[in-house]
């Protein structure tokens, strides 16, 4: 059985750091990419970025360029978001996904965790 865990959240100052962990238990071929996603209240789930296992594959929204990061660790079975110079329109729960294969969309992820809060203040 999969299962998605995600950990790191919190509350930071704007320009601050957070590091976000995703645990993929049960892992299968139906796992091969991970991704991550933000939902804002009262906004539509939008993509983050997304990497499959080997690294090799990955894709990042703009809304992260040059300050969101993800990385993997297939040893640990983990995916990270690094976010670094976060700003108060950062805040959302933050969900990462899996599937099985590199996708921006979130209706092409079979698999998702419940969600880690980043709330970023002024």
């Amino acid at each position: 059985q999969v299962q998605l865990v995600e950990s790191g959240g919190g509350l930071v100052q704007a320009g601050g750091s957070l590091r976000l962990s995703c645990v993929c238990s049960g892992r299968t071929s139906a796992t091969t990419f991970m991704g991550w996603f933000r939902q804002a209240p009262g906004k539509e789930r939008e993509f983050v970025a997304s990497s499959g296992w080997k690294g090799s594959s990955t894709a990042r929204a703009p809304l992260g360029k040059g300050r969101f990061t993800m990385s993997v660790d297939n040893a640990k079975d983990t995916a990270y978001l690094q976010m670094n110079n976060l700003r108060v329109d950062d805040t959302a729960v933050y969900y990462c996904a899996a599937g099985s294969r590199m996708a921006t969309t979130a209706d092409l992820y079979d698999f998702w965790g419940r969600g880690t809060q980043v709330t970023v203040s002024l």
